[in-house]
């Protein structure tokens, strides 16, 4: 085990699964756990406290989670300076007031523009693109909590089959494979 573990992007078990192998996080994260399945941690009380600790302080993802969190608080403060360039708009255009309805019209009409534009960028783009990375890193910390599920089942003393049915059970109902297709995975796993 120790071969794979220490070197997994020559090793012939992590091979077979390249998908997983093109995700660092969860390489390391496994890797890190089963290397210190290795060197004798037995107590899975403690082996899981570590494990939580790192999966709160989101060690691997607090980049990612600051970044969306800045693209969500731009998204937020767009309706804001929307209305900022419509009451400048409103000062020059009440600095025209004695322009004809044409002009007048124009101006006021430039000036609902900068509360369009604010609110459309916000709701239209800024914020959904914010959500969407959120929900991206929210989905990789489930990946990273399925494989501490199954790495203390395993320590618990429970059957491969029990303890991975302990990981699928831990993801989210939109991510979580039935049962029947689990079972039909690790069917088709390379021997």
């Amino acid at each position: 085990m120790e071969t794979h573990v220490e070197a997994p992007d020559t090793s012939p078990l992590f091979m077979n699964f390249p998908t997983f192998l093109e995700n660092h996080h969860a390489v390391e994260f496994l890797c890190d756990y089963l290397r210190i399945l290795t060197l004798g941690a037995s107590n899975p009380h403690e082996v899981e406290s570590v494990m939580e600790v790192e999966l709160e302080l989101e060690l691997h993802h607090y980049d990612d989670t600051a970044i969306s969190s800045a693209v969500l608080t731009i998204g937020d403060a767009m309706p804001a300076l929307g209305i900022v360039a419509a009451v400048l708009g409103i000062i020059v255009t009440m600095g025209s007031i004695t322009e004809p309805p044409e002009i007048l019209g124009g101006l006021i009409g430039a000036a609902l523009v900068g509360t369009f534009a604010g609110i459309l960028l916000s709701y239209g783009f800024v914020s959904p693109m914010g959500k969407s990375m959120e929900n991206s890193y929210t989905a990789d910390s489930s990946y990273l909590n399925c494989i501490k599920t199954a790495i203390i089942g395993h320590m618990q003393g429970y059957a491969p089959q029990i303890s991975v049915e302990f990981a699928r059970k831990s993801l989210p109902s939109e991510f979580r494979p039935t049962f029947a297709e689990v079972e039909e995975m690790i069917g088709n796993l390379p021997t």
